[in-house]
């Protein structure tokens, strides 16, 4: 009887553990694949090559890119390399990437930028809110950008809770993005959920027409555990008239990796894409 029960314990423990493992899979997507998807007149942006993982384009055209984030289980080609934000002028014929300076005082060796956000106060004085994972801490650093000689003063480093603010949130595990309406009170009450089949991460706004853009993670996996040989494939989502009852979701641009790997965010500006990515490169395209 005790061997008995012995060996139904045993299978049981086994059903729950390959339980856990099929939902762990489903849940990073680890058996999707994606079909190319091409955009006229890409490039890859020069000086970019480790990570482009959040863009953030202001209304003049100016994108700032955050680059460099370094985190546990994820690939990087160059973890001694401290992380840095560069601004591309996308009004230019041939933009290019430039790294902007930060001021003295900042602890430039931890930096280690996540998620970027701007903000223009009365005075056209631009600010820029980055998450920051200083010693595998968060913390949100608070900048101003001087454009006269493309540098940027560090203002403070807020350690406590949320900045509030109105938005889109992307579920990247549940493959969801919820729509959240904001109260004057500052309460949000939840709208809807769009279900997706890919890892969405970051998610910006097309000013003009509303419409979301996301850089998605098609096979979450495939990014976790990185395989030269079985590179993390890249996917761009529009997403149209998201609150009408059926919203719009087109594919726009999708790669196995061979030119970008594991996208993570695109902005879009005049006509003109911006895909970011976790920890490869950054790629520039008309649409």
């Amino acid at each position: 009887m005790g061997k008995l029960l012995a060996v139904a314990l045993v299978g049981i423990a086994a059903a729950l553990a390959a339980e856990r493992l099929l939902a762990f899979r489903n849940r990073f997507n680890a058996s999707r694949e994606v079909a190319p998807v091409s955009l006229p007149n890409c490039r890859l942006i020069k000086g970019i090559e480790t990570g482009s993982e959040d863009i953030d384009i202001l209304p003049n055209g100016l994108a700032f890119i955050s680059s460099g984030l370094k985190y546990p289980g994820l690939k990087s080609f160059a973890p001694d390399k401290p992380g840095e934000i560069f601004l591309m002028d996308l009004n230019e014929d041939n933009p290019r990437a430039v790294e902007l300076r930060i001021s003295r005082g900042f602890d430039l060796a931890s930096f280690n930028p996540h998620g970027i956000s701007t903000y223009i106060d009365r005075d056209d004085t631009v600010y820029l809110f980055v998450v920051n994972h200083p010693h595998q801490k968060s913390t949100v650093e608070l900048f101003k950008f001087v454009e006269d000689d493309n540098s940027l003063v560090h203002l403070k480093t807020i350690r406590h809770d949320l900045l509030t603010r109105y938005i889109y949130i992307a579920d990247i595990l549940d493959h969801n993005v919820y729509v959240m309406e904001k109260h004057a009170n500052w309460s949000l009450t939840h709208v809807k959920t769009l279900q997706l089949d890919t890892l969405v991460d970051n998610l910006s706004i097309d000013p003009h027409t509303g419409d979301i853009w996301a850089g998605c993670h098609p096979n979450g996996m495939k990014l976790l555990y990185y395989d030269p040989e079985n590179l993390p494939a890249s996917e761009v989502l529009r997403i149209q008239n998201i609150l009408s009852e059926e919203p719009v979701v087109t594919r726009v641009y999708s790669d196995n990796g061979s030119v970008l790997q594991g996208s993570s965010v695109a902005s879009i500006y005049e006509g003109k894409l911006l895909i970011g990515t976790v920890f490869h490169r950054a790629l520039y395209c008309d649409l």
